[in-house]
């Protein structure tokens, strides 16, 4: 069971990278430090979005448009610092060992 949940907690770290990593270029991008006809930065763009869009999704559709700011990674952060913490307070002290 600890495994299950070492795993379950990588995989929030994960997404936590994934989605600074993901602010920081964008924020690279709105002031064209960068620019996406670079191929290489298209890629990264493109696949950093594949993986967040799904998380940012249903959020989105429950927030209200701010006009131009985008809440939605700062709201996926907190739900996902939640479960870490309730995970770790709670998910181990189930477990016997």
């Amino acid at each position: 069971m600890k495994a299950i949940l070492d795993v379950l907690l990588a995989i929030l770290s994960i997404a936590t990278w994934i989605i600074l990593i993901q602010a920081v270029l964008s924020w690279l991008l709105t002031f064209r430090v960068l620019d996406l006809r670079n191929n290489i930065v298209a890629q990264i763009w493109g696949g950093l979005e594949r993986l967040t869009e799904p998380l940012y999704r249903p959020i989105r559709n429950i927030l209200p448009s701010m006009s131009g700011i985008d809440l939605t990674p700062l709201v996926v952060l907190l739900i996902i610092f939640f479960l870490r913490s309730v995970i770790s307070r709670y998910g181990y002290s189930l477990v016997p060992f």
